[in-house]
């Protein structure tokens, strides 16, 4: 039952994972012609939309009923208690109306609403309304300050309702301003469209193509090489999310098949043991239609115990495996055991109990003969002991599989952990304060408050440095800017552009970056000095790769700036890519209104011991610098690395998967029953040898004259070749995978020269312990050299057989008396091998 449990538990919590993130179209009307639309270049298939080429492909295109487009944004929400930094999305006004979405509390916004100089309005989730608002009714026509800007509250959306990720709390009307639509390179629209009825996918593909390649031709400079991509709004997961989900179903049904097998062979077994049993329920008058149907019985009875433990396995498993949901999508409640998942584990756990149960059944009830009422009975070998090998080899076979393909996957793990990121993530405390607009709208007041906050931080006892970033390493990837040297024009190509972050003094000494030229971003590098920047050395390897970067000039970010100092490159995007180009820019060095999203906002604090304790006073003293100043997003700098390591869930997953399997597999137990019954056989065979005069030692090598069949040698091989034959078909399999694990410790697993014995790996290799020692197949394999050794000389007696033929007498009286045919068994030898002896009554 365990057994069955194992396998339909981990199908079910996989099964309600995938469901729930592949298989459930998404939350919104009509999904299937819901799309989205990016821009294509050279090396990016998904690149966001400025609002200019925006404009330009909704007026052009005729295949959509709509098209609306949003960003995401944060905003400190004050006046309402505790200053508190919010998630936001600003959308356009028909965004919403194509998803299909009616607030459960007042309206949506107007186009009026989202035109430019319009006041500001701001729909609540329903979250934030119960949090903040207690879900009162009232709230509707309150203002409420945003960055310190009123909004006054028109709606508020459904509690399902979670566009475009979970995190979102309010919406406000996206308004372009007209100096918006200058620069087609700027891109941060995110669009949606909804096809009209009866256009395809390929046809509006084909449409926005069009659209994109005249408008290459009306701006050649700024939309060289951009094309059009369209796909599928349900298609926006991320690949590596997908592919892990598939392969957690596919460890999976591996465990269920292992289970089955088990089942299947734990079955044949059984029924074998009660071969007496069967026997005699034949011989009253029971047709082979009944026994089955009689085993077919307790196998769907087990099956179904087995299930409904399985449930239970799943209600716990489930939550474990909500982590491999991404943020993105935007669906409100986690996966749960629901109808349709219930209904997939009954599914299977009726497979499991009929399509493996009657195998076995119809195996035993064919062999069922006369036989099987005498006295030592017929051992289980021949085609019986040929199946219980082969599930027993199909199980471990598909063990070391799942076990080798974990071992891959916690290796590729342990790899990545090792990556340098190129910097130092000890003791450094990170956190935000997005300064508000227009509040902070000149480069004059943002830098008056990181110098007054970095001050008294860096004042703190234990503080070694701090300073501010706008975008932190692996937490966002920073703009994407192409690069212009020598006034070429601007070429957004994968090796024509960098990362830029603006960052203040100090940043480089707390995180560790090493400085490998030049020099660092300093004081003196004001608004009124000479444009500087500090770059990467794969930036200076790529566009200087035989001169000295130091002084240089190019343009970037709309200003042309000269090379001071090259740094150490630093993984942005995850530990599993390489090192991109960046561009370090001092955050005194920005035009007041220019680019204003790019401003530093995330601070870095290392500290000699535990920073964590600095975070109250660091509350303290951006709450003096700015009462209304939230401080969101309080990570470890190593929490964040350690969350790029994310595949970590799903490696710990498959590996706790194949040790259930391992568990499952049961190659101890099948290889000891299937030894054991073997054991019977020989002992008695051995005895007899024994009462003739063979020695111990003969006995138990099988050299005496008229060697027994199973003797010696002959079960150390079969529990042998039980482990060694499936490990090389798994090992074979994994090979293309990267090489299986080496298990043998650099030598051969079965030499050539001593076939009966296994050499164990090192004791150091943990993983080949535990699946080849563990698994018992060669110590289960031995129990005669234990115990027929053991027989000692006997007398020798003629053989007494009349118990055998006076129980044979009272079978067949019974059979009589109650009116079952006599005659041969049509698969029955007993009349033909039956002895003719004296004395039997």
């Amino acid at each position: 039952m365990l057994v069955v449990a194992l396998g339909v538990g981990a199908n079910t919590a996989a099964f309600s994972v995938a469901d729930f993130v592949l298989l459930r179209p998404l939350p919104f009307p009509q999904p299937d012609r819901l799309v989205k639309l990016w821009n294509r270049q050279p090396g990016y298939e998904r690149i966001e939309l400025s609002p200019a080429n925006y404009r330009d492909w909704k007026s052009a295109s005729s295949s959509f009923d709509a098209i609306g487009a949003y960003h995401g944004t944060s905003v400190n929400l004050v006046g309402q208690a505790t200053p508190e930094r919010l998630e936001a999305a600003a959308v356009t006004a028909d965004l919403l109306p194509i998803l299909g979405v009616q607030p459960a509390v007042g309206r949506l916004f107007t186009p009026a609403e989202a035109a430019e100089g319009a006041g500001g309005t701001v729909l609540l989730s329903w979250g934030l309304w119960q949090r903040r608002f207690g879900g009162d009714g009232g709230v509707l026509g309150q203002r409420i300050l945003l960055d310190g800007t009123p909004h006054v509250v028109i709606g508020v959306m459904p509690r399902e309702f979670h566009f475009p990720q979970r995190q979102i709390a309010l919406w406000t009307p996206l308004q372009l301003q007209a100096q918006d639509f200058e620069d087609r390179n700027n891109n941060y629209l995110y669009v949606v469209g909804k096809l009209r009825p009866g256009v395809s996918l390929d046809e509006a593909r084909a449409e926005m193509n069009v659209v994109a390649a005249r408008l290459e031709q009306e701006y050649p400079v700024e939309n060289k090489q951009v094309g059009a991509n369209v796909v599928l709004l349900s298609d926006e997961l991320p690949q590596q999310t997908r592919l892990l989900l598939l392969a957690l179903c596919g460890a999976a049904l591996c465990i269920l098949l292992i289970a089955c097998a088990n089942l299947a062979n734990l079955l044949l077994a059984r029924a074998v043991a009660r071969r007496k049993e069967l026997s005699l329920r034949t011989a009253l008058g029971a047709g082979r239609e009944r026994l089955v149907r009689q085993l077919m019985t307790e196998s769907v009875v087990l099956a179904l115990a087995g299930g409904s433990v399985g449930v239970l396995v799943a209600v716990a498993t489930v939550p474990l495996l909500a982590t491999l949901v991404p943020a993105s999508l935007p669906i409100s409640q986690g996966p749960s055991l629901d109808l349709r998942v219930l209904l997939f584990a009954g599914l299977i756990t009726g497979l499991t109990g009929v399509g493996f149960g009657v195998v076995p059944a119809l195996r035993v009830c064919r062999d069922v003969d006369f036989d099987g009422l005498r006295e030592g009975n017929r051992s289980g070998g021949g085609r019986k002991q040929r199946l219980r090998s082969a599930l027993v080899i199909t199980e471990v076979m598909a063990s070391v599989v799942l076990l080798v393909s974990a071992g891959l996957l916690l290796r590729a793990l342990w790899g990545l952990q090792a990556v340098d990121p190129g910097f130092r993530t000890e003791n450094v405390l990170t956190l935000r304060t997005a300064l508000p607009l227009p509040k902070y709208d000149s480069t004059a007041r943002r830098m008056d408050y990181y110098a007054r906050v970095l001050s008294e931080v860096r004042a703190l006892p234990g503080v070694t440095s701090a300073a501010y970033i706008s975008f932190l390493p692996m937490v966002m990837t920073g703009g994407i800017w192409p690069v212009i040297l020598n006034g070429e024009p601007a070429v957004r190509e994968a090796n024509r552009v960098a990362s830029l972050r603006y960052t203040t003094t100090g940043f480089f000494t707390t995180l560790g970056i090493p400085l490998r030229r030049g020099r660092e971003i300093a004081e003196s590098d004001q608004q009124d000095s000479p444009y500087v920047a500090v770059v990467s050395e794969s930036f200076a390897r790529q566009f200087w790769p035989s001169t000295d970067p130091i002084g240089q000039r190019f343009e970037f970010a709309l200003d042309q700036r000269t090379v001071v100092g090259v740094v150490g490159d630093i993984r942005v995007r995850g530990l599993e890519r390489t090192s991109e180009p960046q561009v370090y820019i001092p955050a005194t060095q920005v035009a007041d209104g220019s680019i204003v999203f790019y401003t530093p906002r995330d601070m870095v604090v290392r500290a000699a011991t535990d920073p964590a304790a600095l975070l109250p006073s660091i509350r303290q003293i951006v709450q003096r610098v700015d009462p209304e100043q939230p401080i969101s997003d309080v990570r470890m700098l190593e929490e964040i690395v350690a969350d790029q390591t994310a595949p970590a869930l799903g490696a710990g997953a498959a590996a706790r998967r194949a040790g259930c399997a391992r568990v499952s597999a049961g190659g101890r137990g099948h290889t000891r029953l299937a030894l054991v019954h073997r054991f019977q056989s020989v002992t008695r065979d051995r005895g007899t040898h024994g009462a003739r005069g063979a020695a111990a030692g003969h006995r138990r090598h099988g050299h005496a004259a008229g060697r027994p069949p199973g003797a010696g040698g002959s079960a150390p091989r079969r529990g042998t070749g039980l482990l060694v034959r499936p490990r090389a078909a798994g090992a074979a399999r994994e090979r293309g995978a990267g090489r299986c694990l080496d298990l043998s410790d650099g030598r051969r697993i079965v030499p050539a020269h001593d076939r009966g014995r296994l050499l164990l790996p090192h004791p150091a290799r943990g993983a080949g312990r535990s699946d080849l020692g563990d698994s018992g197949g060669v110590g289960s394999a031995h129990p005669e050299r234990s115990e027929g050794a053991r027989l000692r000389h006997v007398p020798f007696a003629p053989p007494r057989v009349t118990a055998c033929d006076s129980g044979f007498v009272r079978v067949l009286l019974k059979a009589s008396l109650l009116g079952a045919p006599y005659g041969p068994h049509p698969r029955s030898r007993t009349e033909a091998r039956r002895p003719d002896v004296p004395g039997c009554r």
